[in-house]
């Protein structure tokens, strides 16, 4: 009986308690951290990285918790400080495997030969083959031809294992070294039979390492791109087929030119045709101006303007008055320009599309399109130094900057663009002193002689603020030191003006989405949170602030990158701030957002979008978020294609 009363009083007391207890789940729930940011320690060892405290993260190496030993390590990533290669080494023998990762990610951040000993050591420890393929990757950014002699020898035991090898490889690609070897490993990991990281890596060493003599493996190159069932393998090998002589190399990319299903495929074929024979390749590419792809059409329009002999010039005139996509036709009448027997002619059309035309983009490249004929300079000038727009003042200035640089610039012009380029420094625009200053410090054109007295530009740099203008700055600095005679000096390093606001990034999502309306469809983004939490937050804070809505993408490299976020709207904006470089152990695939930087720690408001993998960029650009809707629209984008709204949902 007593127990029954119990059981009886035990059921009332909970079920008097149960919405106690619901409103205190909800409670709980509610107050739940967003993202890894509320742990004190973690903002901690983060500050520090964006303090660039190098010293003072070392202390997080050896802490109890292997969580904080390991973005202890991703910090030094990108703080990238030799002098902590001592510290970071004995992490390779960490218990946790993902400390061991961490620290061989940093070290090869950090790049310096001096872990290359280290490195080798600890591959011939490590059991864990995703730890095993950071440290072989990592070695490859470190490699003298001792690491590489070692990263070729070994033998991979698993596919994990074989992607690292072959990663570290394509790390070691400027490095000038033997190669050799690499080569023949790299075309027999072209096999189809190995997974598709490992066939990439193998297609982007052949591809991007320079003065590789493949002429003797076009056979194997050949095989492998007319069996490969990725684009992003294809595309790789057609630039690797660029660099072989033999005849059978350019009738497989005029296939890939005619054929490929996708359109960067077909626009790097194009670009691959450099040692082939205009006459034999010439109708192919006259049709690919009538690409479907407006990329591959510019990209056929690019090659005409550099490979096409004089006699084409009349031809390409022609398809140039047919063309409804300016940048193409822009880029045929520079083409036609350089090389037509009547001059006058082009000149006139040019200068017509520019009256008629409307968009500040299409004049800008037509006032670049000019630049083929010295003839031009004085319409350049003045459309330069008109005031109209920041937009045609650097498109005006950098065509004036390439006509100085003919190789048979006339003599009695060097005056007068000696006066125009003084003129440009003294204007106080910092792409037209950007853009002059790299032309004033090339050797080849002496132009120190121009000016016995080149004060003016030391007065127009002390008129700069940084680190708004470090870009401009840099380059003005290159500039004053050649004429001093001094060699070129390590840039100077921006001022640390512009902390994380951890208050906000505490309240953003890990996978928090961004919505780019554009004029050519939406695109959605998902943001990086806990890699980049810096950059995330200032991209956030901007978006909210209707900064990006309005502007343009300023810049669209065909299979490379689609560019927005600058205020001025020509490369050369920026906020009066800059931010941290946050370089995580992420890899730019097609879709991944950067940020646009003029060097470490330079990064503000501008961001690019890749139509494809850039290895090249890895460990260089922060990268803040990636598309998972919209990539179509992506490569769709060109240039002034406007950003009508960029929205952060709820």
């Amino acid at each position: 009986m007593k127990i029954k009363l119990y059981l009886i009083l035990l059921l009332f007391i909970m079920a008097c308690q149960r919405p106690v207890q619901i409103g205190r789940v909800k409670q709980e729930k509610q107050s739940l951290p967003v993202n890894k940011f509320s742990d004190a320690t973690l903002r901690k060892i983060y500050t520090l990285q964006d303090e660039r405290k190098a010293d003072e993260i070392i202390s997080f190496l050896k802490h109890e918790l292997p969580v904080y030993r390991q973005h202890a390590a991703l910090a030094l990533a990108s703080v990238q400080a030799k002098e902590t290669i001592p510290a970071l080494m004995p992490l390779l023998a960490d218990k946790e495997p993902a400390v061991r990762r961490a620290a061989a990610y940093a070290l090869g951040q950090i790049g310096d030969v001096a872990a290359e000993d280290g490195l080798i050591k600890y591959s011939t420890l490590e059991k864990t083959a995703y730890v095993h393929a950071e440290i072989t990757e990592a070695l490859g950014k470190c490699a003298t031809q001792k690491g590489l002699n070692y990263l070729t020898s070994f033998t991979p035991t698993n596919d994990t294992e074989k992607a690292g090898q072959i990663w570290g490889l394509y790390r070691t690609n400027a490095k000038n070294l033997n190669y050799d070897a690499v080569a023949r490993k790299a075309i027999s990991y072209l096999a189809i039979s190995n997974i598709q990281l490992v066939r990439l890596g193998a297609a982007h060493f052949l591809a991007r390492t320079p003065k590789l003599n493949l002429n003797s493996r076009s056979k194997y190159l050949i095989q492998a791109v007319t069996t490969e069932p990725s684009p992003e393998v294809r595309m790789a090998l057609a630039t690797a087929l660029g660099k072989v002589k033999p005849a059978d190399a350019t009738t497989i990319l005029l296939q890939l030119i005619q054929k490929d299903p996708d359109y960067r495929v077909r626009l790097n074929a194009i670009r691959a045709l450099n040692n082939a024979n205009f006459s034999e390749v010439k109708e192919i590419v006259y049709t690919a101006l009538g690409d479907k792809n407006a990329h591959t059409a510019l990209t056929a329009a690019e090659y005409l303007a550099t490979k096409a002999p004089p006699q084409e010039a009349a031809i390409i005139l022609k398809q140039a008055d047919k063309q409804t996509h300016w940048r193409v036709r822009a880029a045929l009448l520079a083409a036609a320009l350089k090389e037509h027997p009547e001059k006058e002619l082009v000149l006139r059309k040019i200068k017509q599309r520019y009256a008629q035309s409307n968009n500040i983009y299409e004049k800008g490249a037509l006032l670049s399109a000019l630049a083929a004929d010295v003839n031009a300079y004085n319409f350049i000038q003045q459309e330069t130094f008109s005031g109209a727009s920041t937009v045609l003042a650097t498109y005006g200035i950098q065509a004036l900057a390439d006509m100085r640089q003919q190789k048979a610039f006339p003599e009695n012009l060097k005056a007068p663009f000696a006066a125009i380029f003084q003129k440009a420094i003294e204007s106080g625009d910092v792409a037209l002193i950007g853009i002059t200053a790299g032309v004033l410090q090339a050797p080849t054109l002496n132009m120190k002689e121009a000016y016995p007295d080149w004060s003016f530009l030391k007065i127009a740099q002390d008129k700069l603020v940084l680190p708004r203008d470090m870009e401009t700055y840099q380059e003005l600095t290159k500039t004053i030191r050649f004429f001093e005679g001094l060699p070129p000096a390590t840039p100077p390093k921006n001022p640390f003006t512009h902390p994380i606001d951890w208050d906000f990034a505490k309240k953003i999502h890990p996978a928090q989405n961004v919505i780019l309306t554009t004029a050519k469809g939406t695109i959605t983004l998902q943001l990086f949170t806990e890699e980049a939490p810096g950059t995330v937050t200032n991209f956030v804070q901007l978006a909210q602030a209707g900064f990006f809505n309005g502007k343009n993408f300023h810049r669209v490299v065909p299979n490379f990158v689609a560019q927005a976020g600058d205020p001025r709207g020509d490369g050369w904006g920026s906020t009066d701030y800059a931010i941290r470089s946050e370089l995580a152990n992420l890899r730019y695939g097609e879709g991944f957002v950067g940020m646009a930087s003029a060097g470490k720690d330079t990064e503000s408001c501008q961001w690019f979008i890749t139509h494809s993998p850039t290895p090249h960029l890895d460990g260089r650009y922060t990268i803040f978020a990636r598309v998972i809707s919209g990539m179509p629209v992506v490569h769709l984008l060109e240039i002034g294609d406007k950003i009508e709204a960029v929205t952060i949902p709820e």
